[in-house]
């Protein structure tokens, strides 16, 4: 009996092993994910589309070895609404961040959030802009799922002043390199602790004021002096780009990895836009934006596609990818893409894009990040309550249902119509051959009015259901 008693302990011993064993072996198949983001990088403000002076070595390497989007959006033609539909899948304005410095709702499930319960350890580096980056506040980084952080409330420059975990702290350096060399040492301490990783690196640059170091100045020097700042700052973002990628190869994790790159609007400079206009607008050029993903484990192959595509299909294809569904998860505007990334053939449903009526919000961060390291000192760790956001997950105001104010567009490939409701309610409405007329030059609304008006009723629905998701139905 004695003997028979120790077998079993043995067995059910080597069973707990096991599980152990394979606990952690099915743990160390989860691809680490890193989500890169410049702040105001045009679609053409890269050398693989053909600029005629910009420097990118590292991400036309990125463009050659991974699956390049030729049209990729972002969800909005400002920052902080696509930096929300990053974090949601979902469209900005269903959670109120209609603008810059609008702050997503607490009541939203993160991307941070969402992957943890796959075991994620989970960081942000660099520009928050989705309210506080202050202890004690519901929209800090923490607060939104993330375990370590180094943020900045808006865009920040070199030399910045950043909250660690909450903590304002002194940095000094060139703004890009900052953000990837936190992101690296976070991720060198999960590889170490056996975690898969989930880094959402976003830089600050080219945001204005442009302020590049000199050694990436020189690369357009004298030919470019009045842009030299402006494109050095890309050069640096291209830069802490590379450095990203040279440490998932030393880590040997790099081919398991999921390297997302985007930019968060469109640029700042019409020549280069990649179509009508600029940031700020919902024609092509305030939408359309660089866009790659780099997966060597599963895209064995570099590849262009021509799918439209957009921020907003990062949250379902990183948890679709990974297996998590999250109970009583709100309605998403973004879809998977993994059959793309797995070379299938697949569409994109069509796409809804709404510049509501409503002002930004105004996030001066200097200002904000040195008024609490000041305060940190004298003992207030949160410094001025003003800026903590305790207000962002308040749903009370009600937003009308009979009326949709600002610029909204409805994509459905090739055909895109915008619809521009002006103060007052005037409605007018515009059609576009994106295929045909990439520059929205030529209104055809008058030669396709039964398409017109199938695609206004659809972008009426999709407007009507933003709005009620906006007014809390979904919580």
């Amino acid at each position: 009996m004695t003997h028979r008693l120790i077998r079993c302990a043995a067995v059910a011993v080597a069973f707990v092993l096991l599980c152990g064993v394979c606990s952690r072996a099915a743990l160390a198949e989860k691809p680490n994910i890193v989500l890169v983001m410049a702040d105001d990088q045009g679609w053409g403000d890269v050398a693989y589309y053909g600029h005629p002076y910009m420097v990118t070595p590292n991400l036309d390497d990125l463009a050659k070895s991974g699956l390049r989007f030729d049209h990729f959006y972002a969800a909005a033609p400002v920052c902080s609404p696509t930096r929300a539909s990053v974090m949601t899948g979902r469209h900005p304005n269903r959670i109120g961040v209609f603008k810059w410095g609008w702050p997503i709702r607490p009541q939203e499930i993160t991307i941070a959030e969402a992957l943890k319960t796959a075991g994620y350890a989970t960081g942000h580096f660099g520009k928050w802009h989705l309210g506080s980056v202050r202890t004690g506040s519901p929209v800090n980084p923490g607060a939104s799922g993330f375990d370590e952080w180094l943020s900045a409330p808006n865009f920040y420059d070199n030399d910045p002043i950043l909250s660690h975990n909450g903590t304002a702290v002194q940095l000094t350096g060139e703004s890009s390199d900052i953000a990837a060399d936190a992101a690296i040492d976070f991720m060198k301490k999960q590889q170490a602790a056996g975690k898969p990783f989930l880094a959402v690196v976003w830089f600050g640059s080219p945001h204005h004021p442009h302020k590049a170091i000199a050694e990436d100045r020189a690369h357009y020097l004298p030919d470019h002096k009045d842009t030299a700042d402006w494109a050095g700052e890309i050069t640096g973002l291209d830069r802490a780009v590379g450095k990203l990628r040279a440490a998932l190869r030393d880590m040997n994790v790099a081919d398991n990895t999921v390297f997302w790159y985007c930019s968060d609007n469109g640029g700042l400079r019409t020549e280069s836009s990649g179509g009508r206009g600029k940031k700020g607008v919902i024609y092509e050029g305030g939408l359309r934006v660089p866009g790659i993903i780099e997966w060597p484990s599963h895209i064995k192959q570099p590849r262009v596609t021509a799918l439209p595509t957009n921020t907003s299909d990062i949250y379902p294809t990183l948890l679709d990818i990974v297996g998590v569904k999250m109970d009583k998860q709100p309605p998403l505007d973004g879809v998977s893409l993994l059959p793309l990334i797995d070379g299938k053939e697949m569409t994109h449903p069509a796409m809804g894009f709404w510049d509501y009526a409503i002002g930004g919000v105004s996030t001066p961060t200097e200002a904000m990040m040195k008024e609490l390291l000041d305060a940190q000192k004298n003992g207030n760790a949160s410094g001025d309550v003003k800026w903590l956001r305790k207000d962002a997950g308040d749903v009370s105001k009600r937003y009308p249902t009979d009326a949709f104010p600002g610029h909204a567009a409805w994509t459905d490939w090739p055909w895109k119509l915008h619809r521009i409701e002006a103060k007052g309610g005037k409605v007018t409405m515009e059609l576009y051959n994106l295929v045909d007329d990439p520059m929205e030059a030529n209104d055809v609304l008058r030669q396709n009015t039964d398409r017109a008006n199938e695609m206004a009723h659809q972008l009426k629905q999709w407007q009507l259901s933003v709005v009620n998701s906006l007014n809390g139905k979904d919580y």
